[in-house]
């Protein structure tokens, strides 16, 4: 297991520090996720002061990770695809000089990463408008109040409505999401598998690849390959199918109302495929939260942990050491 002595910190301003933690937070190798505010004139600025715009200070997230398992260049992946780049004036339904978009670098490493991945962004052609954001020297950062942190867990609903209302979670639909060729898909998937995924359709119980399955590894999405859910945490529930206590990030799957087959249910559906996975239910295990996550093999690709570097997946190694 890492040692915490090979930390760093990472600080991004990305717009409203609510959504800039649940991208990060909950990633192998990732320690903790703080809102606050930073790069202004002012010592432990409020809230309300900030968005009066006299402090200078940005809303930001200061992140601590380890590099060796979550190294700065993916966290300059994973922040360039949060936030619209090409916005000199904030971010989304947030405006003024608290809700602009910085990179800010704590070492002449991470300001030569930055800087090059800002380079590579402006050369993909995927904005037709100059990348704006900024990339400066880390300076004092001042933590939020309590009720902005985590605020994602928090306030769930609240966020969700934000999000979707703000304009953000449309914009990265349309600049990072991948359209999926229907035709394609059906070529690559067994007709149970795109049933599932695309229809909403259920595999029999007992009768499907994973439901009975032992291995240390993770479950992804078989449309998009995006990582799931782990044997730590499968069970056997006796339902029939692969259960699960929690996906490896909450963050990553989607809950939906399912009022199908003249029930009531919460669908599971993963975020960047939009795959349908199965349901939640509050009939899991008690001592590890109470959650059964009832998916269908179809949904998943095993990942057995000796391929897990191989197939690209080799962050949550981690998750594997640390249990050992």
């Amino acid at each position: 297991m890492s040692s915490p002595k090979s930390y760093e910190l990472a600080t991004f301003a990305g717009g409203c520090f609510w959504c800039m933690v649940s991208p990060f937070d909950e990633m192998p190798g990732i320690h903790k996720v703080i809102s606050g505010y930073t790069g202004g004139h002012t010592i432990n600025p409020t809230y309300k002061e900030v968005c009066s715009e006299t402090t200078g200070h940005y809303e930001a997230v200061q992140i601590t990770f380890d590099p060796e398992i979550f190294p700065y260049s993916k966290l300059l992946e994973l922040f360039w695809q949060q936030i619209d780049p090409t916005d000199v004036g904030g971010q989304f339904y947030d405006r003024g000089s608290s809700y602009k978009t910085a990179i800010f670098y704590h070492s002449e490493a991470q300001r030569q990463e930055a800087e090059a991945s800002k380079q590579a962004l402006a050369a993909s052609g995927r904005f037709d408008k100059p990348i704006a954001t900024e990339i400066l020297p880390a300076a004092a950062f001042y933590e939020a109040e309590d009720y902005h942190q985590g605020y994602y867990k928090t306030n769930p609903s609240h966020y969700k409505r934000y999000r979707t209302g703000s304009g953000r979670d449309a914009f990265i639909t349309k600049h990072w999401d991948k359209a999926i060729d229907t035709e394609d898909l059906r070529s690559k998937l067994t007709p149970i598998q795109y049933e599932v995924t695309q229809n909403s359709g259920t595999e029999p119980a007992f009768r499907n690849e994973f439901w009975d399955h032992k291995g240390d590894g993770i479950y992804v999405d078989i449309v998009s390959g995006e990582p799931l859910f782990s044997s730590l945490d499968k069970f056997d529930s006796g339902c029939g199918w692969p259960s699960f206590t929690r996906p490896i990030r909450s963050h990553q799957v989607v809950e939906k109302v399912d009022m199908s087959h003249f029930m009531i249910r919460t669908e599971v559906r993963s975020k960047d495929a939009d795959s349908h996975l199965g349901h939640v239910f509050n009939d899991g295990p008690v001592e590890d939260g109470g959650l059964r996550y009832c998916i269908n093999s179809a949904a998943l690709r095993f990942i057995p942990v000796e391929k897990l570097e191989e197939e690209g997946y080799g962050i949550y190694l981690s998750l594997f050491s640390s249990n050992a």
